[in-house]
């Protein structure tokens, strides 16, 4: 399960007869093992093409921005090229890069997205409920990927597995019915964050602590360390300045809304 935010990465492809790459204060690769030129070129050459990466996803916050960085080379091409591409083949293409399909679904669709990979790749779309918002926790500092999985044992207890299971029903229901009760029901975790405590006890203190501000619940946003809090719009503000006090000095305190749109291109 993943959901599209209005937080976006932004790229601008243009003829100039030479390959280059340029990013906005963002540490990347600027060369052809670039995520976003990487993605470009499995549908065409990049040669006489300039990039130009910007936008607010921090990078190696669990907020995915390696799926945007390949929606965005993915939709590129396919615009720039008339390829033509149907969602359902810039999806498989996209998880194919990503390795799973969640966050390029809804970098894809917007929208909450339900995802499964098998008998065959789908992403079913479920719109956000009126007046349900976010707010991201966004700590300084980075956490690997690598590690964050490495945390995450090969077998976990039966008990989990089900406690799980049945969180993703209730959030699934939740979101569907507009029922705020049930949402809170469905951000309970028993899977990984916990078991990834070590690397961002101050994100947990707030997932813990986020219905005690008046919140809906918190959840871990991917890997980590940022957590994505939920809320009713009538409490956002009041959720806002509570965190801002708590997290001031190690971490961003973000408005966001649930985008119900997915990747544009605006122009050409």
């Amino acid at each position: 399960m993943a959901v599209a935010l209005d937080v976006y990465l932004e790229l601008e492809v243009r003829e100039t007869g030479t390959f280059s790459v340029t990013c906005d204060g963002i540490d990347v690769p600027l060369d052809r093992s670039n995520l976003v030129v990487r993605a470009f070129e499995t549908l065409q050459p990049a040669d006489g093409l300039s990039f130009r990466i910007g936008g607010e996803i921090p990078l190696a916050r669990g907020m995915g921005s390696s799926a945007a960085a390949i929606v965005a080379g993915l939709m590129a091409a396919d615009h720039l090229f008339e390829l033509g591409l149907e969602r359902q083949d810039l999806l498989e293409r996209a998880t194919a890069l990503e390795g799973h399909p969640d966050n390029v679904a809804a970098a894809i669709c917007g929208g909450f997205v339900v995802c499964t990979s098998g008998p065959k790749l789908t992403a079913t779309v479920i719109d956000a409920p009126e007046g349900l918002e976010g707010i991201l926790v966004i700590p300084d500092v980075e956490v690997s990927t690598k590690l964050a999985r490495e945390a995450i044992p090969s077998q976990i207890p039966v008990n989990d597995a089900v406690a799980n299971a049945a969180s993703a029903a209730h959030l699934a229901l939740g979101l569907s019915r507009g029922d705020f009760s049930l949402i809170g029901m469905g951000l309970h975790d028993r899977l990984h964050q916990e078991r990834r405590r070590h690397l961002f006890p101050k994100s947990m203190e707030i997932v813990e602590t986020a219905a005690e501000m008046g919140a809906i619940g918190a959840t871990i946003s991917g890997a980590g360390p940022t957590v994505l809090v939920w809320t009713n719009w009538q409490e956002t503000g009041n959720v806002v300045q509570r965190l801002r006090e708590r997290c001031d000095g190690w971490a961003e305190v973000r408005r966001v809304g649930f985008s119900p749109l997915g990747a544009d291109v605006p122009e050409l």
